[in-house]
């Protein structure tokens, strides 16, 4: 099963679904966070996922500021739900995983983007849930009992990938150029942070 979503302004939206209303972010007591109402297709291979993916794109937020022409307003998320069947009748075992795939909006200085009217409202809300996550990656590393998932719709959703037995892999696109240096090293101390949490029984690093 694959299903598509956006986090945008603190709301979730099917990107599945031409003209998504909201949709409510629920707690699951055994599957967790779980967004209500959430389209879900079934995939047999990555041809049928990358389909869903484009259908997803073409709906997803985009806006222009000062710095970017097509500049994303929102966080996207593509979750896969992996199952494999044992072909042993008299266990009949069922493994099942799921991969999440985000694409997060990247954080902004108002000065240099322009951003007025709603592409500020878009901005704060993309730099609030951005600060979230770090916020979270920064109370695993120190080890807190208590972890603040839900201070954003963002880390909530994404709470069984970033805890428990969840691993996660991340990749930080930074410019170059000397104008942006302010805003690709504050992505390097980002990735410098999830870098040093480790978690599980394993102590596998993020």
């Amino acid at each position: 099963d694959c299903s598509y979503l956006e986090v945008y302004n603190e709301l979730i939206y099917d990107l599945l679904v031409p003209d998504s209303p909201a949709l409510d972010l629920r707690e699951d007591p055994k599957k967790g966070p779980v967004v209500a109402g959430l389209t879900t297709t079934s995939v047999e291979n990555t041809s049928e996922i990358f389909a869903i993916l484009s259908a997803g794109n073409s709906r997803r937020k985009t806006e222009p500021t000062q710095m970017n022409s097509v500049s994303s307003r929102s966080h996207a998320v593509l979750q896969v739900l992996v199952r494999r069947y044992e072909s042993d009748e008299k266990t009949k075992s069922k493994m099942s995983a799921r991969l999440s795939m985000v694409d997060l909006a990247g954080s902004e200085r108002v000065g240099r983007s322009g951003a007025e009217g709603a592409r500020l409202k878009e901005a704060c809300a993309i730099n609030k849930s951005l600060s979230c996550l770090g916020d979270v990656f920064q109370a695993l590393s120190n080890g807190q009992k208590h972890i603040p998932y839900r201070n954003s719709k963002l880390t909530y959703l994404l709470q069984p990938c970033l805890g428990g037995d969840g691993k996660t892999l991340m990749f930080v696109n930074i410019n170059t150029e000397a104008p942006s240096a302010e805003e690709s090293m504050c992505s390097l101390k980002f990735a410098s942070q999830v870098n040093a949490v480790e978690l599980g029984r394993g102590g596998a690093k993020r």
